[in-house]
């Protein structure tokens, strides 16, 4: 097996600047020092994504964006947008379709691709590799690293070599020896932190010397993780690709911290309402119906509470997970400053997997019917362009959750 590891260069970022010079922006934000942050103001101040020029600088993701403003007072700063980077992550595997049948979407920015089954033309791996690249870079505006290799894992490696608009390959022995081995161990993909100070206190500091280990000392130190970072660092990994029409989601969550300590009941229930809309409206596009509600706050004082519901049956409907939402709300808010709010469903069955009962065919038809109505209002007309009536001439925000009013072009060019 050969497999193709596709990942977008600092996503976000990237995908912001693409989008911000399609609308006539007159920078590209990844030449100049730049982040995608949240809004201080809004109890969301921490840096998600960064530029070159600002890695330079010594301001790294997680970070405050006053620490970044310190070490750079002239930081340009820009909000997330998930809506946008959906549809740039579509952009690019609709793409990536074109080579194989067989493609994993990783993450919202990476993507495994089997060449063995490409059948446009008798390209190499390395040959396909480059036309992918230059595909996106040309077509949809940003560039991505793509890693070759003969496992999953080895092309994960391959991708993370060198940044950015690279490719790289680990096929051969030899590729590991000269171009794995030498890295520091905490590059090995699961190694964490914690795993890496326990190494280095034996003496292991780079991924070769892991390779050479004796796996039982690995496998008396960690166990089963011991076993499996030691042939992660000899270039061996098992895993198959799994295509998207095979992946449920363990969960489907949306949340917020709210600008204010909220104290109101019935407020409470609107943020609760804003945030099913578009968990509602998530579970729908993945074709997914869910049996589990789970409702989270954070007090003003940071205690968390958190309560969940196994329903007796399978639903995407909004106001259905909304009403035991609320049910939840309830039984764990005992009136503290609510600082952030949180709902989140799971436990699916696919849409072709459920079956309806004689007795409510009827109405979950109509309900389904008007959801499908109002998705597809909002998919043509934005987010907010049909809402709940509860939200007239309110100050809240008919959809919360990441950043809402993601009404931007698709990637892929100007319009005509």
């Amino acid at each position: 097996m050969t497999v193709l590891q596709i990942d977008a260069n600092s996503a976000y970022l990237s995908w912001t600047a693409a989008a911000l010079l399609e609308q006539g922006y007159p920078v590209d934000i990844r030449t100049v020092p730049a982040v995608i942050a949240g809004n201080p103001k809004n109890r969301h101040g921490i840096i998600l994504a960064k530029s070159i020029p600002a890695g330079k600088l010594g301001i790294g993701s997680g970070v405050s964006l006053f620490e970044a403003r310190q070490k750079c007072p002239e930081l340009l700063v820009f909000p997330p947008s998930f809506d946008l980077y959906l549809g740039c992550s579509d952009a690019m595997y609709e793409i990536l379709k074109e080579y194989s049948p067989l493609i994993e979407r990783y993450s919202v920015d990476e993507c495994f691709l089997d060449h063995r089954l490409y059948a446009g033309h008798p390209a190499s791996p390395v040959e396909t590799a480059y036309e992918i690249k230059e595909r996106i870079k040309a077509e949809l505006g940003f560039t991505v690293n793509v890693g070759v290799g003969r496992n999953k894992l080895l092309s994960k490696m391959a991708c993370e070599l060198e940044k950015p608009d690279k490719v790289h390959c680990l096929l051969t022995d030899e590729d590991i020896r000269e171009k794995m081995w030498p890295l520091d161990v905490k590059e090995l993909f699961m190694v964490g932190r914690a795993t890496t100070r326990r190494l280095e206190k034996i003496n292991i500091k780079t991924i070769g010397s892991l390779a050479k280990t004796d796996p039982l000392l690995l496998k008396a130190m960690f166990k089963s993780h011991g076993t499996l970072i030691w042939e992660y660092a000899n270039g061996i990994d098992n895993g198959k690709i799994i295509p998207k029409e095979q992946i449920v989601q363990k969960g489907i969550g949306n949340s917020m911290t709210i600008k204010y300590d909220l104290l109101d009941p019935q407020e409470a229930r609107s943020y609760i309402l804003s945030l099913t809309e578009r968990v509602g409206g998530r579970l729908r596009r993945h074709r997914c119906k869910a049996s589990l509600v789970v409702v989270s706050l954070c007090t003003g004082t940071f205690t968390r509470y958190t309560h969940q519901l196994k329903l007796p049956f399978f639903t995407s409907d909004t106001t259905t997970i909304y009403r035991y939402a609320c049910r939840l709300l309830s039984e764990c808010w005992k009136g503290e400053p609510i600082r952030q709010l949180g709902v989140k469903v799971g436990e699916f069955v696919r849409d072709d997997e459920y079956q309806l009962t004689v007795f409510d065919v009827e109405k979950i038809e109509k309900d389904e019917a008007l959801n499908d109505a109002v998705d597809n209002i909002r998919s043509r007309f934005g987010s907010e362009a049909i809402y709940r009536g509860v939200f007239a001439n309110s100050d809240l925000n008919p959809i919360e959750g990441g950043v809402n009013g993601g009404n931007f072009l698709m990637m892929g060019g100007f319009r005509q």
